[in-house]
């Protein structure tokens, strides 16, 4: 009774205190109608509190979220429940399901009666604009009297989990540079034919047996090198995002950090349904191996948690790409890079591997007076023609850009981006 009491709405708590100013006049008055009224005010809210605190439903709830993993700026529809298992029968119900605030106000819905074991459904539509993992619920049911005097709250302690994955688009089908590097009837081997002792050999990894370290390769590369027991003839590729915090500009859905992590999943989403065994790496610490069943899903799912770093540095990331490399073709999606990142980045141009990398030029993102646009463009010039010299293939990116519109740069042979690199020489040669 005394959590009924303290579930007195305004309504009901309003009563009671006009029951005591009416009995209070009643006595200084001497009217005993007025008492009466009094009387007739306090009972009210009591018996509502009374009908409300000994009701005993019991109550089902159950929850599907449709789809449980929505793209960034798409909806999800949501559907409760809500099932009365008693004999009685409910009074009025006011249902309210807890929801995060980037998906939106809380839905609230009136039920106004449930017999005895019945059901009744309700459904509401989230949107989100905003990539990551939300809570659903609980649900919170809300009891209360026909005069709105009284009003109890009980939740369920379900939760259900709403994923917002990064916006993936549809990428051209076409031969990425590089992919046929490698000799054999399907697509490219892992590794890269620079002669014949690189054809069977891999950087050493921890746990790999000394008898199969080949010295002759160890001996070249100044690195030790191993023996591969079989030669794997299926693609490889590694998309590397790149999550320094001070490389990227922008804020919420439109900043070129999110451009990156759309760009991401779609070409990793591409490259998988092109037959490639996937890896994905950031600067956050991501490090998925998207080879099983099911991993267009592992992929998203990290890509929707990724965020921004503020201690991140390009060298960690190469050696968190070079522990694990296997060659093949490696896709870098970067931020704003000076020459010295830029010269770091050659670092992955071992194990015979293809990099193909997307600059993004993060200061388009940004309303720049002109004569900090040029030297923005002069800098993001510098840093681009840098990670040509390194042996990258380099894919420009600027604010408005779309991925599909530069997916072709990319199946472009190593002459072309030569014949770049010469271009921008000639354009940054200061005039004499």
């Amino acid at each position: 009774m005394r959590e009924a009491l303290r579930g007195l709405t305004t309504r009901g708590r309003s009563f009671l205190a006009a029951a005591g100013a009416a009995a209070l006049s009643a006595v200084i008055l001497g009217e005993k109608d007025l008492l009466r009224v009094a009387v007739l005010l306090a009972i009210l809210p009591l018996l509502a509190a009374a009908y409300v605190g000994r009701s005993r439903y019991k109550l089902a709830c159950s929850r599907s979220l449709d789809p449980q993993r929505a793209p960034v700026g798409s909806s999800a529809r949501i559907m409760l429940r809500l099932q009365n298992m008693s004999r009685l029968p409910t009074g009025t119900m006011l249902l309210e399901d807890r929801l995060p605030y980037a998906l939106g106000s809380r839905p609230r819905v009136v039920l106004e009666r449930l017999g005895a074991h019945q059901a009744s459904s309700v459904a509401y539509t989230v949107r989100a604009d905003v990539r990551g993992r939300y809570d659903v619920g609980p649900l919170v049911v809300r009891l209360t009297d026909p005069f709105g005097l009284c009003e109890l709250t009980r939740s369920f302690p379900s939760v259900d989990k709403l994923t917002v994955i990064p916006a993936v688009v549809p990428l051209p089908n076409l031969r990425v540079a590089g992919e046929y590097a490698g000799s054999g009837e399907s697509r490219a081997r892992s590794v890269a034919v620079h002669g014949e002792d690189d054809a069977a050999t891999r950087e050493y990894r921890r746990g790999d047996d000394l008898r199969r370290v080949h010295w002759r390769s160890t001996a070249r590369t100044g690195e030790l090198m191993v023996r591969r027991e079989e030669q794997p003839w299926e693609s490889r590729a590694t998309v590397v995002l790149d999550t320094r915090g001070y490389a990227h500009r922008g804020d919420g859905p439109t900043a070129s950090f999110e451009w990156a992590v759309s760009a991401a999943a779609s070409i990793a989403v591409h490259l998988r349904q092109a037959g490639y065994k996937l890896r994905l790496v950031t600067g956050a610490g991501v490090d998925v191996d998207a080879t099983e069943i099911g991993g267009d899903g592992v992929l998203l799912d990290s890509l929707a948690d990724v965020r921004l770093t503020q201690h991140g540095d390009v060298g960690s990331l190469v050696e968190a790409v070079r522990r694990r490399s296997d060659g093949g073709l490696v896709i870098g999606i970067f931020g704003a890079l000076t020459t010295a990142e830029a010269e770091v980045l050659a670092g992955l141009r071992g194990s015979g591997a293809t990099c193909v990398g997307f600059s993004i030029d993060s200061s388009t993102w940004m309303g720049l007076p002109e004569q900090a646009r040029g030297e923005a463009d002069r800098a993001h010039a510098a840093s681009a023609l840098a990670l040509l010299h390194s042996g990258w293939r380099v894919v420009g990116v600027t604010h408005g850009d779309k991925l599909p519109a530069l997916w072709p740069q990319v199946a472009r042979g190593s002459q072309g981006f030569a014949w770049r690199a010469a271009m921008a020489e000639t354009v940054s040669a200061p005039p004499r």
